[in-house]
């Protein structure tokens, strides 16, 4: 399970609503306060049809061709297209370490590939630290998802050739780099060294009241609905304000030389 807050997450220092917080990048209204409560949110959090926020379906999505899919006909022409609900669907929940992670992959692929469609299976993936380090471990499988590089447990391929082998393509505690992550193309060699600054995206004011409240299973049903909004707010204002803001994902070409 994802750590709660992440060391990217802008968040006080302690779980007491008395910590600083930094001042909100966006503020969809601010929140009165009654008798020391929370009053309802002035924007809740809109659903869709099937139950999760309506935002998710206005993610950056990702085109891939994989040419094991094609081979053991799991789709005609080998071509996925991946959400980010099907990101949501593997971690089992949103945050901004989710949305961050799918953003780093998908613009570090559209920095490598231009408009052509990138391979899956066919990328490196190199993590700066080691997988049980911080939230490295879901960063790692948000990767996998979208490229098909995994570490030792992964398919190992077809045939003596071992053909479409996904098997060591991503590797972790590669201290050469400087960013988060590195995405190299097996055909070409370019690679490109990708960073996420969460921090520039900090919480709702409201955190600092309602996190206490949560973790520790003494909020309201109100306060929790809140919480939720508040916490998908964030998560939105990633996908969805900043999704091509350089400054939150940072994008630089890289050598192993």
């Amino acid at each position: 399970m994802t750590a709660l807050l992440t060391r990217d997450d802008t968040m006080p220092a302690t779980l007491t609503p008395t910590a600083p917080l930094d001042a909100p990048a966006f503020r969809p209204g601010q929140p009165s306060q009654t008798n020391g409560h929370l009053a309802p949110a002035s924007n809740p959090l809109a659903f869709n049809a099937a139950g999760y926020p309506a935002f998710f379906d206005q993610a950056p999505t990702l085109t891939v061709q994989d040419g094991l899919a094609r081979f053991l006909g799991a789709t005609r022409d080998g071509i996925l297209t991946y959400r980010y609900l099907d990101a949501v669907r593997l971690a089992g929940h949103s945050c901004p370490t989710v949305a961050g992670s799918w953003l780093m992959v998908i613009r570090g692929l559209k920095a490598l590939y231009g408009d052509d469609i990138p391979e899956r299976g066919n990328i490196d993936v190199l993590m700066r630290d080691e997988r049980h380090e911080g939230t490295t471990g879901v960063i790692a499988s948000i990767a996998t998802l979208l490229t098909g590089a995994a570490a030792e447990t992964g398919f190992h391929g077809i045939g003596p050739a071992h053909r479409f082998k996904r098997q060591d393509l991503l590797q972790y505690g590669a201290a050469s780099i400087d960013g988060m992550l590195v995405l190299k193309r097996r055909d070409t060699g370019a690679a490109v060294q990708v960073e996420l600054n969460a921090g520039i995206i900090p919480f709702h004011p409201d955190m600092q009241a309602l996190l206490p409240k949560a973790v520790s299973g003494y909020a309201t049903p109100a306060e929790m609905q809140r919480f939720g909004e508040v916490w998908q707010e964030r998560v939105r204002a990633i996908l969805i304000d900043h999704a091509d803001d350089d400054e939150l994902v940072q994008i630089r070409p890289w050598s192993s030389a």
